[in-house]
Formats: C-alpha cells, structure tokens, sequence
C-alpha cells in the first residue's frame, strides 16, 4: 500500500542549528537542501502528491531577522529550482493567504504566481506548498464563502455536503492526505490541514527535518504499509 498524497510539517530545522552551534537561519538553508532531495526521491517512487507547511500565519511571530531570512530563502528556491521543477515534471502550486496587500511581498507573490504557470502542465508530482497558511483561517474562509452563497439564494443550507466545504478549500480537486509526517518529535498537527488531514495517518519522527533523507521516507513508507486503515469500519483481516 503506498499513499496517493504525503503531507509534511517540516520541524526542527532550529533546534538542529543550535545544536551544532549554528545560526537557526542556517537550520533553514539545510532544511531547503532536504526539501530538494526529497522532491526527487517522492518522484522516483510514483507519490502523486505531496504537500510541506513551509510557513504558518502564527510564523510571523518569529523575530524580524529570521523572518526575512525565511523569505529570501523562498525567493532563492523559487529563483534557483524552478527550470530543474519544471523539467523534471514537478508542478508547483501554493495554498495558504495570498491576498495582494497581505503580509506576503509583492515580489514573492509573483514569483509563486510565475512558478505555478511555468509548471502547470507537469504531472509526475504535485507539490503543495503551504506558506502564509493556517488551517483554522482556510475552513473560516470557506464557511464566509458558503455563507455568502445562501444569503444569494445560490446555496440550500440544508443540503450543504462535506464535498461543497471541501470544494471551497484551498486544496480543492486534491486528494486528503493519506499520510503526515511530521519530524523533530513534536506531536501535533500545528494548524496544518485541519479539515484534510482527518483520516490521515499520523507519523511523528524524531529525526529533526534537515536529516530527514530519502531513506527515512522509505522507512515511513513501509510503515504505513503495515497500518490498517479502517476509516471508521471493521478490519476484514
């Protein structure tokens, strides 16, 4: 059994800087380098998709210096690895608040919107990329859009599907995740996919994102290949 749809909290890139005495910015440049790697490996081993929370909305909260160091890193990966995403049949797309005037650069803003055209006809691996994303925000965003569906007469409350809410996400026409994974031994889920992530299998690694090698994914992968997956029902096992 291998999942359709991989979703990934990048965590401890910091705590891996500091513990080797290194400025928590430098945790981030390694943890860029594992994100590389792993597209590749993803690709290599037929995932359809995948999704990384790159950058929450509770982020900002982190001092000035290292946010801004988080966004020139976005601008030199989007800069950097598009032609090689682009050629090797990976399609970027990114969820989360992007509103013009928000708390995302202008310039960055276009170079998402840029590296979404440029790969829009890839179909080797999906690849979402949450920045400026928080799950609690996403379903309130889709509960004022329904709302103001049936306050035009377009929308019967009563008939309102799961489907309808899922198709107001910003992952709509994307498959749930089959499986997170979330490194550096935290557990929880930190706002990430809160609606999507509900028969999710969850994974919790110690190993601190930056050493999160494709060799770690196979690990995971054989994991969840031993789990039993019941969404609800009886094993027939």
């Amino acid at each position: 059994m291998t999942p359709t749809h991989i979703a990934f909290i990048m965590d401890g890139n910091g705590r891996w800087a500091k513990a080797r005495g290194l400025p928590r910015l430098e945790g981030h440049r390694r943890g860029v380098e594992t994100l590389r790697g792993l597209l590749t490996a993803l690709a290599e081993r037929g995932i359809p998709h995948a999704t990384f929370y790159a950058f929450s909305t509770e982020n900002w909260r982190r001092s000035a210096d290292e946010v801004d160091g988080l966004m020139n890193l976005f601008r030199w990966f989007l800069k950097a690895e598009l032609k090689k995403l682009a050629d090797g049949g990976i399609r970027l797309r990114f969820l989360g608040d992007r509103r013009p005037g928000g708390r995302l650069p202008d310039d960055i803003l276009a170079l998402m919107a840029d590296s979404e055209a440029a790969t829009a006809a890839n179909t080797r691996l999906n690849v979402n990329i949450c920045l400026n994303y928080g799950g609690r925000a996403e379903i309130l965003a889709a509960a004022q859009a329904l709302a103001e569906k049936a306050k035009a007469g377009a929308l019967n409350p009563a008939t309102l599907t799961e489907d309808d809410v899922s198709a107001h996400l910003t992952t709509a026409g994307l498959p749930d995740p089959d499986l997170c994974i979330r490194t550096s031994g935290e557990q929880r889920t930190s706002n990430f996919l809160p609606w999507q992530l509900a028969y999710a299998e969850l994974m919790f690694v110690d190993t601190a994102w930056p050493d999160f090698t494709p060799e770690k994914l196979d690990e995971a992968l054989a994991a969840f290949a031993r789990r039993d997956r019941r969404f609800g029902g009886v094993s027939v096992a």
